[in-house]
């Protein structure tokens, strides 16, 4: 592209110019900016930030200004130079995990390491046997392993127990074939597979005599650790481009009975006796799948932020953009008005501002229920599930207990943050007019990578009928007495049996408090409704999955508003 004449170069934008008008506006806010700052993210984290986004700008590699105008695979280089970079960074200033998850932040967008640096790592930590830490975990650590979570199909996503990829125990030489049977048991969609990784931990039917047993964690290698080629029987590669995320090399694979040896198969909830070929079940079939509620914790953590930064381009955006008059101004204010100053702009931006704090409580209280959960399951692992129990990727037994709860919010909260989100940088894009469309808005490529975040780690649709699933349990339980105080829901309900023939009034005008109970009220309200219709009418559960979204959302908006408050 031609550098612009010195005359072009010297014309500016016709007055007022865009920092007057922010600043003006920022003149009108009696709001103490810092303060707020402190309460959201604590001083500390803050200077943390400053100090870590000062390290990446002596380096050339995280410069921005051209990522706009290269191909794909220049991309993919670049972000793979980044990632190097910043693991070389960390070595070097002993950065912490925080410190890390920070600078990806800064850097903003999907790395070749993301999956080896995520959900390898925390499912070799999560579910692995302290020696399989020593084989498999101390490696990742190093990068001498660098791997990805394969669990996706071609055939199959949301529906973990429909995976098609086998793994067969053989109990003469203690092994497991890995194994894909049919074109559609390709592992599909998997992040940092296509050219990064090494080793991938596997999603396998376990067969043990011919008895499937459910999809289970296998540690298998895949490339070569010295000449990066794929191992005999391993078909691997690239899935190619992307609507978005083409920093991140999504890839396939395939097996064709490769065995891997008997402590590949992540064992600290559910293992293999090779001396009696036994299956030892989890003491919940959920634990199997700690990752996947991890990450959907994560995803619930994050969307708060991924929206304010559409919401903060647009906002300040529409501050600075002038159009037409208002016609019934004063005189001595006649000029082009700002487009913030109209209603059908405030009234799409500003709630998605006040949506942005409300998502980021959420978040927090999303992680520290996570943070709970893996202490319980701390405490139970190594206890064996009764043989009635069947392994599975979704708890459907769901009850009261901490496990369920966890289990319900993740599915429930990811939905509805990651909806929102993506639907919010949408109209923060149109918002901003033709320009919006512009790569350099900062707002479409931010939304085309994050976009796929509403169909990954469960469909945003059918997650919405775990929800309803477990508040369908919840209800039969409170209705045969059980304790009111065991979680929150199970309150809730409680309180609408308790006050459903009277009804009840709520003053959401002037009591904040209100707003909250009258979210729960209709949470609890369509709960039962939802179970009249299963228990008492019968209605197959097909014909009531509009009902079950419509509920899972409610709920969930309870969660969001209940956090916000609290």
């Amino acid at each position: 592209m031609a550098s612009p004449p010195s005359w072009v170069k010297a014309l500016k934008p016709a007055g007022p110019q865009g920092s007057e008008l922010i600043q003006q506006e920022r003149n009108r806010s009696n709001l103490n900016v810092d303060q707020l700052s402190h309460f959201l993210f604590t001083r500390d984290a803050l200077e943390r930030k400053h100090r870590i986004l000062a390290v990446l700008q002596q380096e050339k590699v995280f410069d921005k200004s051209q990522n706009y105008f290269a191909g794909r695979i220049d991309r993919f280089e670049t972000a793979l130079a980044r990632a190097k970079k910043l693991r070389q960074l960390v070595t070097k200033h002993g950065w912490t995990q925080d410190d890390k998850m920070i600078a990806n932040e800064l850097i903003s967008e999907p790395g070749p390491y993301g999956l080896h640096e995520s959900m390898f790592l925390i499912t070799l930590r999560d579910q692995g046997t302290p020696e399989q830490h020593e084989r498999f975990l101390r490696n990742a650590e190093q990068y001498r392993y660098i791997g990805c979570y394969a669990q996706t199909e071609l055939g199959h996503g949301s529906n973990v127990r429909g995976l098609e990829t086998t793994a067969t125990w053989n109990p003469d030489d203690k092994t497991f074939t890995i194994h894909s049977p049919t074109l559609t048991s390709s592992k599909w969609w998997i992040g940092s597979l296509g050219r990064t990784a090494n080793h991938a931990v596997v999603m396998a039917q376990l067969i043990i005599a011919g008895k499937a047993y459910g999809p289970h964690p296998f540690v298998v290698q895949i490339r070569d650790l010295n000449t990066h080629q794929p191992l005999e029987n391993i078909h691997v590669g690239d899935i190619g481009p992307k609507f978005g995320y083409n920093t991140m090399d999504n890839g396939y694979l395939l097996f064709n009975k490769v065995k891997v040896p008997h402590i590949n198969m992540l064992a600290r909830f559910s293992s293999i006796d090779p001396k009696t070929n036994k299956y030892q079940r989890p003491a919940s079939p959920s634990l199997v799948y700690g990752t996947l509620t991890w990450v959907r914790s994560t995803i619930v953590m994050q969307a708060g932020g991924v929206l304010a930064r559409g919401v903060t381009i647009a906002t300040r955006y529409c501050a600075v953009r002038r159009q037409f008059q208002d016609r019934d101004a004063p005189e001595w204010e006649k000029g082009e008005n700002q487009v913030l100053n109209y209603t059908t702009v405030q009234v799409r931006l500003l709630p998605l501002l006040a949506t942005t704090f409300a998502l980021h409580f959420t978040g927090k209280a999303m992680m520290a229920l996570y943070n709970a959960n893996q202490a319980k399951m701390s405490q139970d692992a190594g206890k064996v599930g009764g043989p009635q129990r069947g392994a599975g990727p979704e708890e459907t037994n769901a009850g009261s207990d901490l496990l369920a709860d966890l289990h319900a919010t993740s599915c429930g909260l990811k939905s509805l943050a990651s909806f929102t989100a993506v639907e919010g940088l949408e109209v923060c894009r149109r918002a901003c007019g033709g320009h919006g469309y512009s790569s350099f808005s900062g707002i479409g490529p931010w939304y085309a990578d994050y976009l796929p975040t509403a169909t990954w780690e469960g469909d945003n649709y059918m997650l919405t009928q775990q929800v309803a699933r477990y508040l369908l349990k919840t209800a039969r339980s409170v209705l045969k007495g059980i304790d009111p105080s065991t979680n929150d829901t199970t309150y809730i309900l409680s309180t609408f049996l308790k006050r459903q023939d009277t009804g009840a009034a709520f003053d959401v005008l002037n009591k904040d408090e209100d707003i909250v109970a009258a979210f729960a009220w209709r949470s609890a309200f369509l709960t039962f409704e939802a179970l009249k219709h299963r228990d008492e009418q019968k209605k197959p559960w097909n014909s009531l999955l509009v009902d079950f979204y419509r509920l899972s959302r409610a709920h969930s908006q309870y969660m969001v508003v209940k956090n916000f408050y609290e």
